[in-house]
């Protein structure tokens, strides 16, 4: 796979979104329980398709995507952008999408005004950790044991960085 095409969500992505979604459910980065049917849709008030920017291979498919959204509605705060959500399909796995999804957030973030960019990343998820830890974000807080995930204690790890 090439550098994927990075796309703003459009609301047709929701099915493809949907089950890419529910391959990529695991208990290294989910807490909420696996999704089961009927499936709610991908998009909804609060999961819009303009907060999400979305990676395409070659032949079109939906590779991952990204959320890129306002941590608060509060003005003072309006200057960051949070990551709620990072997925890469099996298949684009190992081939830069996760990284290109994020560039294209810095940039889109950067767009909007932004001059910080947050996330939170469960303190097992190594992998996502690492990769992020690549790309200027550093651990800025950790609550420990926030949340209890197949039967032990996990860290919810608050990473920044910033855009400019």
């Amino acid at each position: 796979m090439t550098t994927p095409h990075i796309r703003p969500a459009r609301p047709g992505d929701d099915a493809a979104l949907g089950r890419l979604d529910r391959d990529t459910w695991s208990p290294l980065h989910a807490v909420q329980p696996r999704p089961q049917p009927p499936y709610d849709p991908f998009f909804d008030s609060s999961h819009r398709p303009e907060d999400f920017l979305v990676a395409e291979g070659e032949d079109g498919r939906l590779a991952g995507y990204v959320r890129l959204v306002p941590p608060t509605r509060l003005a003072c705060n309006r200057h960051v952008r949070q990551i709620q959500g990072l997925a890469v399909a099996d298949f684009a796995r190992g081939r830069g999408v996760a990284r290109a999804l994020l560039h294209a957030a810095f940039d889109e973030a950067t767009r909007q005004g932004a001059t910080r960019i947050t996330l939170r990343v469960l303190g097992h998820n190594e992998p996502a950790r690492t990769l992020y830890a690549s790309e200027g974000f550093v651990v800025e807080g950790v609550l420990p044991g926030e949340f209890f995930l197949d039967g032990r204690y996990v860290d919810d790890v608050l990473m920044g960085r910033r855009l400019t």
